[in-house]
């Protein structure tokens, strides 16, 4: 396929090398007021952060209304409009709804950085949207590809923050707590490690360990006056939970 890219981030990027890798055509699109569009693509995948995109569906809009030749000629048999999709796990969408008729989702699930490689055949992508073509992309990057609903992908996205976000900023508590005895995060990852390994063949739950869960209050309280502020309140809320799941 020949396939339109705006974007320049993390997902943008890494999507970017998977498409190239899949065989399609990509033409990678940076600004967004579109100023160097391409007026054919098959597919236009839009992979900005979610404040942006509203307004940047507005100009792809624009211009391709105003193409010429009409934008939809070569696109295929039954498609008066270009296939618009974007990657956001957060966004509905009706985000398309008053400017495309033909919009859809392609949300890979998964944490990405710029100076990391990942091998998107693995990633789950999960799509949604009417036209054929959507799955038919997915197929071709990844071997995890799920239907969701905007309404159920919010849960998923909901999901996600709570298995990576705020477990990556509790990894940042930890090493707070260490810098401040001089001793690295290194010493962590033995630990961080084997509890990812875990859950990989035991339910969360069942893999939980640590005071909390065993109910020994006298080394909850006494980590607990170790900490300060927001931190302490986490510490606090993050136990109670644990044990209110046990």
């Amino acid at each position: 396929m020949n396939i339109a890219l705006i974007g320049r981030g993390r997902v943008a990027t890494h999507m970017g090398k998977a498409l190239l890798k899949a065989g399609h055509q990509l033409t990678s699109v940076n600004s967004r007021t579109l100023t160097e569009l391409p007026q054919h693509a098959d597919i236009y995948i839009i992979a900005v952060k979610d404040s942006a995109l509203q307004e940047v569906i507005e100009h792809l809009c624009s211009r391709l209304q105003t193409s010429a030749p009409p934008f939809w000629e070569g696109m295929g048999v039954g498609c008066e409009d270009p296939l618009l999709v974007h990657t956001a796990g957060s966004m509905p969408l009706s985000v398309f709804d008053g400017y495309s008729g033909n919009g859809g989702v392609l949300y890979p699930m998964q944490t990405f950085s710029m100076d990391r490689e990942v091998d998107f055949k693995e990633i789950p992508l999960f799509i949604e949207g009417k036209d054929a073509r959507i799955r038919q992309l997915a197929e071709s990057i990844s071997n995890h590809v799920y239907e969701l609903s905007t309404a159920d992908r919010k849960y998923l996205h909901l999901a996600a923050v709570f298995a990576c976000n705020f477990a990556n900023h509790c990894y940042t508590l930890a090493a707070d707590v260490l810098e401040k005895k001089g001793l690295p995060f290194d010493v962590m990852l033995p630990l961080v490690d084997e509890t990812a390994r875990k859950v990989h063949e035991l339910h969360p739950k069942d893999a939980q360990t640590g005071p909390a869960v065993r109910g020994d209050q006298n080394v909850m309280q006494a980590q607990a006056a170790l900490l300060e502020g927001t931190t302490k309140e986490i510490y606090e809320l993050l136990s109670q939970s644990i044990q209110e799941h046990s």
